[in-house]
């Protein structure tokens, strides 16, 4: 007997764990994750001109409370785009996206994509956790050519 299982992602942790996936998700693309704080980020930005800026909000997320401040950031960047992913005030997790000479429709869907990602990195790290937690044995994991996971367990 056999069961097929889809997973919802709903991103709910702190900001460790999101930080975590997020490095997961920019790599699996080919984004570099680089070290800055949210000051120096805006000070760099400050004097680049023809700068294009779309801030995208990822849906079903939150980063809990008292476990990461307004200001941590985690930034990414690949052939002059930027992906600075942050916290906002309301707790949502959300990735601002920045390139001189990109438009913001191809920002969009870089960001997009960036989203997939860590939401799928996330959502495998806390699935295979649980599993093993609940003594649940993985006997297969595969991803397809549209980059879906497939996992097949055996529970005792």
């Amino acid at each position: 007997m056999s069961t097929v299982l889809i997973v919802a992602p709903v991103v709910i942790a702190n900001w460790s764990v999101i930080s975590a996936a997020v490095a997961a998700g920019v790599a699996a693309v080919g984004f570099t994750t680089v070290a800055h704080t949210a000051a120096r980020v805006g000070q760099e930005l400050q004097g680049e001109r023809g700068l294009t800026r779309e801030e995208i909000d990822i849906p079903d997320s939150e980063v809990l409370e008292g476990a990461a401040a307004t200001g941590e950031t985690v930034v990414a960047e690949k052939d002059g785009v930027r992906a600075v992913f942050s916290r906002d005030a309301r707790g949502a997790l959300k990735v601002c996206m920045e390139g001189t000479g990109v438009s913001k429709s191809e920002l969009r869907r870089l960001g997009e994509e960036l989203i997939g990602r860590v939401t799928q990195q996330y959502v495998y790290h806390r699935l295979v956790t649980e599993l093993a937690a609940r003594n649940v044995n993985i006997i297969d994991e595969e991803v397809t050519a549209d980059q879906a996971v497939k996992i097949r367990v055996r529970s005792w």
